[in-house]
């Protein structure tokens, strides 16, 4: 794969912000994290009156919700099926009414502010190819049905390609995500808020009943806390057992817009290559991009992941014939065992510690309605889908097979990584290559760089001590364990870890 550039389309093509990095201060609501769910949030305590500040380690809207494909939509693959099968058909309508309005909320707010997002509507499709889906996708239309929505099964598609059977659902919307959050931002500063970025949130203790946030720039004093971190970098509550992260690419194409589809699409996963998912965006000299999604694996389990993107432009290549690809990038999401976001009270945190998380890759209606969710609680004020998206519910019914397989899984990498034979010869190493190797520091891990500097760190991650992986396309060290990433200097990249990994001078 060459020409393309190796960065989210929706970061290329919007400025970078430069809001101050924090010193110790006091607000009443500390918000971690300046994606989609703490800017939600924020906007909405800081439209209230509430002072608050968001506090984020890099740039806001730059992480997770810089990179993800944006599709604003209230179907989430096959999910009205396996919720009401996992936790009842109230639960399914629950779901989709709660999802609803995370959906009209954004629709409204675009509209009220008038913010310039390319907001567009359009028809949402989940499909397969082949009979082994097609009575999954029979039932996820019953289901859907069930809870109050008006999806509809069909077997024909404007898209490229022969379908099977497909569940098809109208009014739901893409956009672009930065120039959205950036909007956000904007209000939230003039509401009174306050955004500090390069500050990354290490603890939070409790001073006099009151919650303290510990950044690398000092402490934060508040009344209440969000943690919106994506994963959360807080271990009380053990929720990083009860949740998985996964790994996507994505390649998008200049394509013309006679050869827009008009709809976006995702495949149920049981074609060859796994699941794909397409929608399409203004690009520019009257084209459109179309922005392709999948090759998905567990964080951390793949070090070949170039070969990853060359599998995910060959099916866009043929499927699209005349797209011309131009930009790659990756996303990481984070699923919940049982198939529901978490948001609410940190379990074991206390009564002013808050979290939203486990959004298993629809972030855009569930990270908005974590915001409207969690301005209710802090405010305290019922909010009626509270429990069902309560952090502390045990549903062992609903998660106990996915709690199981994740967590053996998680242990066989602790255990299998200190005991995975070590490489020797990391003075081998040629440009561009990496590796695991036993020093005299220990497990050592070390990247050459195209200059030919050799870039070496201690390989047990920093959250809890499980052995990083190499991943050649982005060039990271990632954790197999509980997705922290690192970059080639040890430096972190993705939660839940917050301490760089040690360098490791040979």
């Amino acid at each position: 794969m060459t020409g393309e550039t190796h960065e989210s389309w929706w970061i290329a093509s919007t400025p970078e912000t430069s809001f101050p990095a924090g010193d110790p201060a006091r607000t009443e609501v500390a918000v971690l994290g300046g994606g989609i769910a703490g800017l939600t949030t924020a906007y909405l305590l800081a439209r209230e009156g509430r002072r608050v500040t968001v506090v984020e380690a890099g740039r806001i809207a730059a992480g997770v919700s810089g990179y993800t494909t944006a599709k604003v939509s209230i179907q989430h693959n096959l999910v009205y099926a396996d919720i009401q099968q996992r936790h009842g058909e109230d639960a399914a309508k629950q779901y989709a009414q709660s999802q609803t309005q995370a959906l009209q909320w954004l629709r409204d707010t675009v509209t009220s502010e008038q913010i310039d997002c390319e907001l567009e509507e359009r028809t949402s499709l989940v499909y397969t190819e082949t009979d082994d889906d097609a009575e999954q996708v029979e039932q996820e239309v019953e289901a859907a049905r069930a809870a109050g929505l008006d999806m509809r099964l069909v077997d024909q598609a404007s898209l490229p390609w022969s379908i099977r059977a497909g569940a098809q659902l109208e009014g739901q919307l893409q956009f672009h995500p930065r120039k959205y959050l950036l909007a956000l931002a904007d209000g939230i500063v003039a509401a009174g808020g306050r955004i500090v970025e390069q500050t990354r949130a290490l603890d939070v203790h409790t001073d006099r009943d009151n919650p303290v946030v510990v950044t690398d720039h000092g402490e934060l004093q508040c009344e209440d806390v969000v943690v919106a971190t994506h994963y959360p970098f807080l271990d009380r509550g053990l929720l990083f057992a009860r949740l998985a992260p996964y790994r996507d690419v994505v390649v998008a194409a200049a394509i013309d817009e006679k050869d827009d589809p008009g709809i976006i699409a995702i495949s149920t996963g049981s074609e060859p290559g796994g699941t794909h998912s397409v929608r399409t965006a203004p690009y520019r000299d009257g084209k459109r991009l179309l922005i392709v999604t999948g090759g998905q694996y567990k964080s951390g389990t793949r070090e070949d992941v170039e070969s990853v993107y060359d599998e995910l432009a060959a099916w866009t290549t043929e499927r699209f014939p005349g797209g011309d690809i131009v930009y790659r990038w990756s996303t990481q999401d984070t699923s919940s065992v049982d198939r529901l976001p978490m948001i609410g009270l940190l379990p074991n945190g206390g009564d002013h510690i808050w979290v939203a998380t486990g959004f298993s890759a629809w972030g855009m209606t569930s990270g908005t309605l974590s915001g409207l969710i969690l301005n209710d609680l802090v405010q305290g004020r019922r909010n009626p889908y509270a429990e069902l998206y309560d952090p502390g519910r045990s549903t062992p019914r609903a998660s106990a097979a996915k709690l199981v397989k994740e967590n053996v899984e998680v242990a066989r990498e602790l255990v299998g990584g200190m005991l995975r034979p070590d490489l020797t010869g990391m003075d081998e190493l040629a440009a561009g290559e990496a590796g695991v190797f036993l020093t005299r520091k220990g497990r050592t891990a070390a990247y050459r760089d195209d200059s030919g500097v050799l870039h070496a760190v201690a390989a047990r991650c920093t959250h809890l001590g499980c052995t990083v992986r190499w991943n050649n396309a982005e060039r990271s060290w990632d954790c197999p364990c509980h997705g922290s990433r690192f970059d080639h200097t040890g430096k972190v990249l993705h939660g839940p870890a917050v301490d760089p990994l040690e360098p490791h001078d040979n």
